[in-house]
């Protein structure tokens, strides 16, 4: 049975990435078919190179598809041009990066305005100061980022990426910069917010603890999801293409 667009958070058919090279087409990923339920939290691991980061680039529309469907909340993100896709991506999509991709000009509070700031949001200050305690940093909301450890950068970003209650969030190595203390603490603040506001949780991850935590993984390979996991190094197991997920 089809999956109606509407009914999925993100559903993608056939989604495809290829790019040219002076020896011919790269094929970057291969045709994958994928489905993400709203409210749940997905995990996508693999090796470096193995196309996960492009992935989420194409599912957040930061990025073109050389061919298939995205439907992102049941709107079909690859019929639209990037100006559609960025107010699209502005009123229902949030971002979590591993390098945090704050403003440096800008305070912890200013840094989580700014998106509500962007939305047109009357309360964003109120918003953003209720976020900062939150996530434990309400003594350091005139703080710069440069005055400001990893960890606390980092949990800024979540609050930023939460202040416009995003329908789906997406995160990139969300602990990739963070060292093992830091990484429990954001993996903990992270899906409690996820559970708190309802988003849906799709994640790219190398920490397989983070991976553990949510409602399911998916491996990636080579530009396929495969049905065993695929470990960092050579291994004689053998791998299963899974082309619907």
């Amino acid at each position: 049975m089809d999956i109606k667009p509407s009914d999925s958070a993100i559903l993608t058919k056939s989604l495809t990435k290829k790019v040219k090279t002076s020896e011919g087409d790269l094929q970057i990923l291969n045709p994958i078919d994928m489905n993400i339920k709203y409210g749940e939290s997905v995990a996508i691991v693999g090796a470096s190179g193995s196309g996960k980061s492009t992935l989420l680039g194409l599912l957040a529309g930061l990025d073109d598809a050389s061919e298939g469907e995205i439907y992102l909340d049941g709107q079909p993100l690859h019929n639209m041009n990037e100006e559609q896709r960025a107010q699209l991506r502005g009123g229902r999509v949030g971002f979590i990066f591993q390098t945090f991709m704050l403003v440096q000009s800008l305070t912890a509070l200013e840094n989580i305005m700014l998106p509500a700031q962007l939305a047109g949001l009357s309360n964003a200050a109120e918003q953003a100061k209720s976020l900062l305690e939150k996530v434990g940093l309400a003594h350091r909301a005139n703080h710069y980022p440069n005055q400001l450890s990893g960890g606390e950068q980092q949990r800024v970003a979540i609050a930023r990426a939460f202040i416009s209650k995003p329908k789906i969030l997406f995160a990139d190595e969300p602990t990739g910069n963070l060292d093992a203390k830091n990484s429990i603490n954001i993996e903990s603040l992270l899906f409690e917010l996820n559970k708190k506001f309802g988003a849906t949780l799709l994640l790219v991850t190398h920490d397989t603890d983070l991976a553990e935590k949510c409602d399911r993984q998916l491996h990636m390979h080579a530009g396929s999801f495969v049905e065993t996991v695929i470990p960092l190094t050579n291994s004689k197991h053998d791998e299963e293409v899974v082309h619907d997920v």
